[in-house]
């Protein structure tokens, strides 16, 4: 009876778990999205480190796990769009590695092309009409990698394209060309725990003596 009547224990909630915008470096950032107002980054290929993206991450406890939006790199031509000739089923192929080269895990963006609409959106800041830019996102992929708990920073870089057109199927793989775009690169984590401050003892005066 003594055991029916003590209170569950109850569960221990998990450390609640923060998603901040990554500290990037983005060797060949795109533009801003028109309608999104998000910043696109090119993603090239490469085969070291120094060839991608760079992100750092915050000191952390536990897991931690990167997230950002994977997009397709399609070069927009309004006079293909009228002739009904600018069909283009594009794959792309990224890694994310630690510093030392070593690839944590890959991700892949796929989608068709038409016309505008096809499009995720618009880069501000080019020569075409409107100001805009003739390179756009295309499709997009939610992507989350988790991340060696040890590695303080991480890169992406590109591995390969596949583009399926009309005239036939072109493959990709040159060092430096730029394949895909990511947008919203996030990082969750829990933070390391805050150190409180010392308590100082409040120091015993000592009594002033009296005078003889």
């Amino acid at each position: 009876m003594a055991a029916q009547t003590r209170s569950a224990a109850k569960p221990v909630a998990a450390p609640a778990l923060k998603l901040d915008p990554a500290s990037m470096a983005c060797p060949s950032p795109l533009g801003m999205g028109v309608a999104s107002k998000r910043q696109f980054c090119d993603v090239p290929i490469g085969r070291t480190p120094a060839d991608g993206i760079a992100i750092k991450l915050p000191p952390h406890k536990g897991p931690i796990t990167l997230v950002f939006d994977l997009h397709n790199r399609q070069v927009y031509s309004e006079e293909l769009v009228k002739a009904k000739r600018s069909f283009a089923e594009t794959t792309a192929t990224i890694g994310v590695l630690t510093m030392d080269n070593t690839l944590v895990s890959r991700a892949v963006v796929q989608n068709e092309f038409r016309t505008a609409a096809d499009l995720y959106d618009r880069i501000g800041g080019g020569l075409l009409p409107g100001g805009l830019k003739a390179v756009a996102p295309s499709g997009i992929e939610n992507v989350r990698i988790a991340l060696p708990e040890d590695a303080p920073e991480v890169c992406i870089l590109g591995e390969k394209m596949v583009v399926r057109r009309f005239e036939g199927t072109e493959t990709f793989t040159a060092p430096g060309r730029p394949i895909a775009l990511i947008s919203n690169v996030m990082v969750e984590y829990q933070p390391l725990p805050v150190k409180k401050a010392p308590v100082k003892k409040p120091t015993k005066k000592t009594p002033a003596r009296k005078a003889p």
